[in-house]
């Protein structure tokens, strides 16, 4: 797999939440953070995503906020 994407994070499938449309996919990093995603059910389906699958989440954005506690 060759990305234009910096930010390629590989983790291990959590959690899959099926809805009717989409599904929430958490992955755990090493170390024990999670990111999750929001996709398409029929990319779960089409990726043959399953709970302990290794996967990637590649995050590809033009902004990346930063916030901080008062």
């Amino acid at each position: 797999m060759k990305l234009s994407a910096r930010n390629t994070l590989k983790g291990i499938i959590k959690k899959i939440m099926l809805g009717a449309v989409n599904a929430e996919v958490v992955i755990e990093l090493p170390g024990g953070a999670q990111v999750t995603s929001i996709v398409t059910k029929e990319a779960v389906e089409s990726l043959g995503l399953t709970e302990g699958k290794p996967a990637y989440a590649i995050v590809k954005a033009t902004n990346v906020m930063i916030g901080v506690d008062h």
